[in-house]
């Protein structure tokens, strides 16, 4: 039977696949922009029609309609997120759903021995003539969990999603259901840069010289660093994903991936998330290798490129450098997500630096995100031991090699103005001398 035959023979309504899910599964879902939405809100509908039970949902950025997790679904579904997004953490943080920690490039380890899915839910690209569909999007943990053994692999085929080239695929012969949909890949606005996030990626910038190779996430502060590159030669791209910002130095010449020592001239990266002109140019672009976040995001494979510079940011720092980037307090907001892959992939690389950068306050001016202590309840995401910059709009702090009293110091002279003679009356007491401003 050639491909296309199997193709025929394994397409269904979107109404019948869905019937391949059973009460007491484990369903894990495609990632972020990756996610099969109608195949997903589907299957809600046939779960509560057909009174299905205790249905484990497994998903990390969610950008459908999330409707497993919604009030009255509990005896239905029970969400298992491993990163938080706006429409899971009431779920998690009210108690009718879980959070499992987990470093990001360990998370096809933890579909394949842990948390063996019954059923992957994904979104592919039209096959080539070889009858291989491309992952597109969202390779990740997606691609990984459908490849466990024993699993079914619901598949939507969808013309709109890009063929993403590198270690993205899966034949035709590996899906259990196939089903046909032509709705558009969710695309993301960009985002708002202010002076805050321009004098981040200002002070930022000043860290990055000719050659490097970037890990940068998605949001105003990666895109406004990216505002201060032109100036910049043969940049490289090693990032678990990127997103529009990346295109305009693509196209000056700026990021051409010459100087990398390790997969040189490609932009590696395991997801995407933008608008339809990134979905364009990810399209069949042979400069583009996209890998699963177990190769992608591991911090050894990450170190071997030479001058590895990853970005990432922090919801509050205390004193001594510790970052906590995922929680306030005792509710979890987000997740680990890749940063501390990548703060340990570059201290792994030759001439490699990390940097965590965020505005100095929160909530109009009213909170330091610079703080004597954590808040309660709130976890370590990166540790002091690996934290090495620390960037607000008010400068550059050099944390790895520096004494407690030297971080305190260099932490309270980057905060906001306002708040620091609380930190430095926090400084006399942990210290026992007088803060001086270094």
């Amino acid at each position: 039977m050639n491909w296309k035959d199997i193709y025929t023979s394994k397409l269904k309504s979107v109404e019948d696949a869905v019937k391949v899910v059973k009460s007491g599964n484990k369903v894990v879902i495609g990632h972020a922009v990756g996610e099969p939405i109608k195949l997903v809100d589907t299957m809600v509908e046939y779960a509560v029609q057909a009174d299905l039970r205790d249905i484990e949902i497994y998903q990390q950025v969610d950008m459908g309609h999330s409707l497993y997790a919604q009030p009255g679904m509990e005896k239905h579904f029970r969400e298992n997120s491993l990163f938080l997004g706006a429409k899971t953490r009431d779920c998690v943080n009210s108690g009718r759903g879980d959070f499992t920690p987990c470093y990001f490039y360990q998370t096809p380890d933890f579909y394949r021995h842990i948390k063996k899915p019954d059923v992957v839910l994904v979104t592919l690209s039209l096959p080539d003539e070889h009858g291989y569909c491309s992952f597109g999007v969202s390779c990740d943990y997606t691609k990984p969990a459908a490849e466990v053994e024993g699993a079914k692999v619901i598949a939507v085929v969808n013309p709109n999603m890009p063929r993403t080239l590198g270690d993205s695929f899966i034949h035709v012969s590996d899906i259990d259901v196939i089903v046909e949909d032509d709705t558009p890949i969710p695309e993301l606005g960009l985002p708002k840069i202010g002076d805050v996030e321009m004098a981040i990626g200002e002070h930022i910038a000043s860290l990055v010289k000719d050659g490097d190779c970037l890990q940068l996430g998605i949001g105003a502060i990666p895109d406004a660093v990216l505002k201060f590159l032109d100036d910049k030669r043969d940049l490289g791209i090693h990032s678990e994903m990127i997103s529009d910002g990346v295109i305009d130095l693509y196209e000056k010449g700026v990021i051409n991936c010459s100087a990398k020592n390790f997969n040189r001239g490609k932009i590696v990266v395991s997801f995407l998330m933008g608008s339809q002109r990134l979905y364009d140019f990810v399209d069949d672009n042979p400069s583009i290798y996209m890998a699963p976040v177990d190769y992608v995001n591991h911090p050894i494979i990450i170190g071997q490129n030479d001058n590895l510079v990853s970005i990432n940011s922090s919801v509050e720092v205390n004193l001594m450098g510790e970052a906590c980037s995922e929680a306030m307090g005792l509710k979890q907001f987000s997740g680990i997500g890749g940063q501390v892959d990548f703060i340990r992939g570059a201290s792994f690389s030759k001439g490699g630096r990390s940097i965590l950068a965020f505005p100095s306050t929160a909530k109009k001016g009213t909170v330091s995100k610079i703080v004597p202590y954590l808040t309660q309840g709130g976890t370590v995401t990166t540790s002091r031991n690996d934290v090495d910059y620390i960037v607000t709009e008010h400068g550059i702090a050099k944390m790895k090699g520096n004494t407690l009293r030297e971080r305190a110091r260099q932490l309270i002279r980057i905060a906001a103005p306002q708040f620091r003679d609380g930190l430095a009356e926090e400084f006399e007491r942990r210290f026992a001398e007088k803060y001086q401003e270094v």
